[in-house]
């Protein structure tokens, strides 16, 4: 498991190691929440909480790890910002949406699993339907981010707050340790980010 691991971390993901959420009854209170989660459009908080300093250093550490994977500047700097607002809004920690994403699709907006799962974080079909948004396009990057960021939250406090847990349900893989220690190593060693000392708006 260690190499496998390794290979990963040194290779990134050639292909989407994506499993399948499994589909399970939800009750009408919980499908309300979700549904709420998705098809909110309210205006969009700052996610990085109005420090354009914070944003610049995130943006700036997270771009070159990403380049090889979405060449284009502005589509790779619209995609940061979406996944970090996305990660944020559903009380998640961007670095680890960012390693899922690379274990789940290897950031290929149109990746399909043998399951069937779409998209940039692999979201199962099942869930449109379930959630009541029939019409909602997986491959679309925002629809995905959406999606994906508001399902692992739902899986978190399911089982509150167990990462380990939630990321085995998340994958369709509960209580095997490949999955989540895939992404805890994606997380960890590519997507680290520890912020610089803070700086006043005149870099003083």
């Amino acid at each position: 498991m260690r190499r496998l691991i390794a290979a990963f971390c040194l290779f990134g993901a050639s292909a989407a190691f994506a499993g399948a959420q499994q589909y399970e009854p939800l009750s009408a209170s919980v499908q309300a929440i979700l549904r709420k989660a998705v098809v909110d459009h309210s205006p969009a908080p700052d996610s990085f909480r109005g420090a354009p300093l914070e944003r610049a250093n995130w943006l700036s550490a997270m771009s070159p790890r990403l380049m090889k994977r979405i060449p284009n500047d502005q589509d790779r700097y619209d995609t940061l910002k979406k996944i970090h607002y996305e990660a944020t809004r559903a009380g998640l920690d961007p670095q680890l949406v960012l390693g899922l994403i690379q274990v789940e699709s290897g950031f290929r907006q149109y990746a399909v699993s043998s399951a069937g799962a779409r998209g940039y974080m692999q979201v199962m079909p099942f869930w449109v339907k379930l959630i009541g948004r029939p019409d909602d396009n997986l491959f679309d990057r925002n629809t995905s981010l959406r999606y994906g960021c508001t399902i692992l939250r739902h899986y978190l406090d399911i089982e509150k707050g167990d990462l380990f847990r939630a990321l085995g349900r998340y994958n369709g893989s509960l209580g095997k340790p490949e999955y989540p220690n895939m992404v805890r190593a994606a997380w960890q060693n590519q997507w680290a980010y520890e912020k610089p000392a803070r700086l006043t708006e005149s870099g003083r």
